[in-house]
């Protein structure tokens, strides 16, 4: 009955049993969520402690952390030698890690948030949770981050919780038995993943509910919620930094704003957009690069990738140390009552004096950070973009707060700024760490287009409840132009467009909302449908041979028809094959002469008498054959309608096509019947509806290019005539 089978422990006792069943369903998820949060903080000590190596070591202890560490060194007192150990340990362990990978399980390469997605909409990705790939991620994730590539650990912590999440349900059959059991816990795994990795809980549940599926009930989210808590109690049990925070570049911000900034907020906005569209579009046209010219040497891809990103971060600061070290000092306020982490250089950036050397560090950072990761996130190692994005998000941040800094200690006089005389704090009248807030939780907005989870993390990083109207400037303004370059209605984050251009037939957040554009008027089901005469089917009564054969075909299940005169095929029911050729395994000393049902009108009955018409016992049929003569009795056949479902999802074949989408959507299945008045005349799939979408998308596109330039050429002739004419 249920995973741990509390019927069979407790026979006698119905009470007890029936009180225990819910709680096996929640011990999974409890035990799932402790797994995760131990998993990640020892890959997130294993990652700091591996990027601090390349920089120096602890004189006390090697094993200690440089935040904890109370004698740290670098390796040489020169300069050049340290550049040159620094750019050592990059190759190595980039060369460690991409071999590894490449050898031992490719699927362990990449982030791995699309895959889980697909995975969560019923596509199937053979091994991509199994142990191997578990292994492989887990291992070489820290060597990943270590090497100083612009990648994050988030988006494969997610792959890594989800494969924990999956082996562990894998272990009980209810979960094991049931897909939509195992989406559920693949959702609930994807938040932990999330909310270990920002030490967010509610921000992870967010992730799930607006990244990962588009179907989720009240109960999916409380166990994610719960599983996501069990997590990040876990991570903050175990105290990875042994600073009390769960991730290094946990900060609180308790500044105020003032109304005139909100024009700075805007162009923080403008900028999550920009960095958003330039970074999605060419890091998938770098990606077919590198699937057409590069897919052969991801290892040397890799190394020369870490070589490159070590010569050109280590002559500035912001970029040699690890990323979210330098989140953490970005982030972190100047003001010396909110200085918790004194143990992080600030590199003079709190300074005045160097305003001009933090504009020119923040520039370059900016530039160069958006360049590697635009080249490197894909490559054949795991990686994630959103620490990156965040990391050059919070530097062009920092930049427009210094510039707005100098601009006001120059014009401090001028009304624009009036409004920080009228105020009676002593605090600066603008942070730029505030800015580098806005600025990374912009440029993570305009890369993953999700726009309710990034204020959410945003607010549970930093507590800056305060900063929940400029948070919202910045995200709506990131939102307008992030739409704007795409063209209308936006397209979706990298993930989404990354399964768009993979042409995996999984509907995205954004399909189906809009009604135009390839998916509105005109444009219906009967388009995209596979009709009848192309479909495999079962009859109502078969032999067991030609339901032998049908299966042969390997469809994930086939409409079930009855004949009608004059009324071609009446839908009788939808068998998944699954179902079915289990069932007939049972039936194994049947001859395949013998016959089988799939009429509801037996009732309960497993064998009964059923008349056989033409169309029913005939061997060429769409059911399958191989056309062998039967006996003309009337036969018994065995009763098989508990495989059948009576009641399938059905739609019109006038539907328009965004609907078809949007009810794919809502309903989670994977194909549905077009039926008129109860007669089936097709069948469609998720597949079929992006196909004819895309297609027609195709055909109106070139028609416009075709329209443009005859308008273009009608416009010239025009012009010369005229001018002859004079």
């Amino acid at each position: 009955m249920t995973s741990l089978g509390w019927n069979l422990a407790f026979p006698k006792i119905p009470k007890v049993a029936k009180f225990l069943q819910p709680l096996s369903n929640w011990l999974v998820f409890l035990i799932a969520g402790l797994s995760i949060g131990l998993l990640s903080g020892v890959l997130s000590i294993l990652s700091v402690w591996l990027a601090n190596l390349k920089s120096g070591r602890c004189v006390d202890n090697l094993s200690t952390l440089k935040t904890t560490c109370v004698d740290w060194r670098e390796w040489s007192d020169w300069s050049i030698l340290n550049y040159f150990i620094y750019i050592l340990f990059s190759i190595f362990f980039a060369f460690v890690a991409a071999f590894a990978v490449h050898r031992l399980s490719q699927q362990a390469s990449g982030s791995g948030i699309s895959e889980i997605k697909c995975i969560i909409a019923g596509v199937d990705y053979p091994g991509y949770l199994h142990w191997p790939v578990l292994a492989v991620k887990a291992c070489t994730l820290p060597l990943a981050i270590a090497c100083g590539l612009s990648i994050g650990k988030e988006g494969p912590s997610v792959h890594v919780a989800c494969c924990i999440a999956h082996l562990q349900a894998s272990l009980f059959p209810y979960f094991r038995k049931s897909t939509a059991k195992m989406r559920e816990i693949l959702v609930a795994a994807s938040a932990a993943g999330v909310a270990c990795a920002f030490g967010s809980p509610i921000g992870g549940v967010m992730f799930s509910i607006e990244e990962m599926t588009h179907t989720h009930t009240t109960k999916m989210i409380w166990r994610s919620f719960f599983c996501a808590l069990a997590a990040t109690a876990m991570l903050s049990a175990l105290n990875p930094f042994h600073t009390g925070k769960l991730v290094l570049f946990q900060v609180s911000h308790d500044t105020s704003w003032h109304f005139f900034e909100i024009v700075y907020f805007i162009v923080l906005g403008v900028f999550g957009g920009l960095f958003g569209s330039v970074v999605i579009k060419l890091n998938l046209a770098y990606t077919e690069v590198r699937r057409r010219h590069l897919l052969r040497y991801p290892v040397s891809e890799a190394v020369i990738l870490a070589l490159v990103s070590g010569v050109l971060s280590y002559p500035n600061p912001l970029l040699r140390i690890d990323m979210t070290e330098g989140l953490a000092m970005l982030l972190r306020e100047c003001s010396p009552g909110n200085n918790s982490d004194n143990h992080i250089e600030d590199y003079g950036m709190c300074d005045a004096s160097q305003a001009w050397t933090t504009i020119h560090r923040t520039l370059l950072a900016t530039v160069i950070r958006t360049v590697l990761l635009i080249i490197t996130y894909g490559c054949g190692v795991p990686a994630g973009l959103f620490v990156p994005s965040l990391a050059a998000g919070a530097t062009f941040g920092r930049l427009v707060g210094t510039v707005s800094a100098m601009v006001h200690a120059r014009y401090a006089h001028m009304p624009f700024f009036a409004e920080c005389h009228a105020s009676a704090s002593q605090a600066p009248c603008i942070s730029p760490p505030t800015y580098a807030l806005l600025g990374a939780a912009a440029a993570l907005s305009g890369v993953l287009r999700i726009w309710v989870t990034v204020p959410i993390i945003i607010f549970e990083l930093t507590g800056a409840l305060g900063h929940i109207l400029p948070t919202m400037i910045v995200l709506i303004t990131t939102k307008g132009v992030s739409d704007w370059l795409s063209g209308g209605e936006g397209m979706g984050g990298h993930a989404e467009q990354a399964i768009r251009r993979s042409k995996i037939p999984v509907l995205t957040r954004t399909d189906g909302e809009g009604e135009g554009d390839g998916e509105g008027e005109g444009v219906h089901v009967a388009l995209a449908m596979t009709p009848l005469a192309q479909l495999v089917v079962l009859r109502e009564h078969m032999q067991v041979g030609d339901v032998d054969n049908v299966l042969q075909s390997k469809h994930s299940g086939y409409p079930v028809v009855r004949s009608v005169d004059g009324d071609g095929m009446q839908l009788v029911g939808y068998a998944d094959a699954q179902t079915l050729a289990k069932r007939l395994a049972q039936l194994d000393r049947l001859s395949q002469w013998a016959w089988v049902s799939f009429s509801t009108f037996g009732g309960e009955q497993t064998i009964f008498d059923v008349d056989v018409d033409a169309g029913d016992s005939d061997s060429d049929s769409d059911g399958g054959g191989d056309g062998v003569d039967t006996p003309t009795r009337t036969p018994t056949a065995i009763n098989l309608s508990d495989t059948l479902t009576e009641t399938p999802i059905t739609i019109a074949p006038s539907t328009p096509l965004h609907v078809a989408m949007k009810l794919f959507k809502r309903l989670g299945p994977r194909v549905m019947l077009v039926v008129r008045l109860g007669a089936l005349e097709g069948l469609v799939g998720v597949a079929d509806v992006l196909r004819e979408r895309d297609s027609r998308a195709s055909r109106d596109s070139r028609d416009s290019r075709s329209n443009t330039r005859s308008t273009i050429w009608i416009q010239l002739r025009d012009y010369i005539t005229t001018k002859i004419n004079i």
